[in-house]
């Protein structure tokens, strides 16, 4: 077998998959990557089941080097640099990692977790069905913790088998839609309104169970606490202090604040990426429209591999890509005709 081997790594960054359903009824939270959409096409780009184990990728950079024999691997999810031996790596899409080569990440951009799959998976032991990491209830596989410099990952040699792209949806800034309640009647007309009205910040607190969001403070009629009842990912708890908390994928599988409203599973995904800090608005929709959004997002997942392409082999010239973005022209990464160098003499025009 061949091995995956960290050479270094930011916080925030564990083994993943589609995560543990089932067992909430004994208070097994699911877990699972945050973003669904590029776990499956990560997976899906090398050939592996659409939520196959990963490692989930936050915010800041990591390498990975092979050893034992070529790695083939893919990258999803929020984009940022990438390169292996100085080559860059193309973002949503695959390559191959020869051994003792190193694959550098640099930080995220515009999002917060890349899925760096692996041709084969990763060997682990899995934990009530799932390698996916909760680190607060010590499970998950082969590491039951976030990865660290010198963490190995063992998988299979790399098949050959010809690099690809995929084509997903372009990103939005579109509003995230929720579904008011189950508890929205603790709260008035007004606060709801008020809901969603304002923008909103995820806090730099927030973590793989809850985002804590920053705004205006959201009253509660009756007071705050509730008898404790089921949560799902999604769930807009509204604690004391009127500042709404995002339940992700490691929450509690019950909680005893008020929920003012749930975000739709079609875009929960959407959520889990937007940085911290970032403004961003809640839009409500009717259970009919979330239902309907959620099928046609199990059809995206379920029609990934029609939208893989072939990687045009091509030597990126960087130097060259920095100079025609700086003179603003549109280039294509992987259509070298579009590479022109501007001199300088183009740039400041005739004397």
């Amino acid at each position: 077998m061949s091995k995956l081997v960290i050479a270094s790594i930011g916080p925030a960054s564990s083994v993943q998959d589609g995560g543990r359903p089932g067992a909430q009824r004994y208070g097994l939270v699911p877990s699972g990557a945050m973003d669904r959409l590029s776990l499956a096409a990560a997976n899906t780009l090398v050939g592996n089941e659409p939520f196959t184990a990963v490692v989930e990728v936050g915010p800041f950079g990591a390498k990975f080097t092979a050893r034992s024999g070529a790695v083939r691997i893919a990258l999803a999810g929020a984009p940022r640099n990438a390169d292996i031996a100085g080559r860059a790596v193309a973002p949503d899409s695959s390559a191959t990692l020869a051994d003792g080569e190193t694959l550098t990440l640099g930080f995220a951009r515009g999002g917060s977790f890349s899925y760096l799959a692996i041709e084969g998976g990763i060997a682990g032991e899995p934990m009530f069905g799932s390698l996916a990491v909760n680190a607060r209830a010590g499970l998950g596989s082969p590491y039951p913790r976030p990865l660290q410099a010198g963490d190995e990952l063992q998988t299979k040699a790399a098949s050959g088998a010809p690099e690809r792209r995929i084509e997903l949806p372009a990103a939005t800034d579109a509003p995230i839609r929720v579904v008011f309640g189950p508890q929205d009647d603790e709260f008035a007309d007004e606060t709801k309104k008020l809901f969603l009205d304002s923008e909103w910040k995820i806090s730099a607190t927030s973590d793989r169970m809850g985002y804590r969001l920053e705004g205006p403070v959201l009253k509660h009629l009756h007071g705050h606490n509730i008898v404790s009842d089921g949560t799902v990912n999604g769930s807009l708890q509204v604690p004391g202090n009127g500042q709404p908390i995002v339940l992700m994928r490691d929450r509690g599988t019950s909680g005893g604040y008020p929920k003012i409203a749930t975000v739709i599973s079609a875009d929960f995904g959407r959520l889990a990426q937007i940085p911290a800090g970032r403004a961003f608005r809640f839009r409500a929709v009717t259970m009919a429209e979330a239902q309907t959004e959620a099928r046609k997002f199990a059809e995206l997942l379920r029609t990934l591999p029609e939208r893989l392409r072939a990687v045009e082999s091509v030597d990126l010239n960087i130097d060259a890509l920095h100079d025609a973005n700086v003179a603003g022209h549109a280039v294509n990464a992987v259509d070298a005709g579009t590479w022109h160098a501007v001199s300088m003499a183009e740039i400041t025009g005739p004397d």
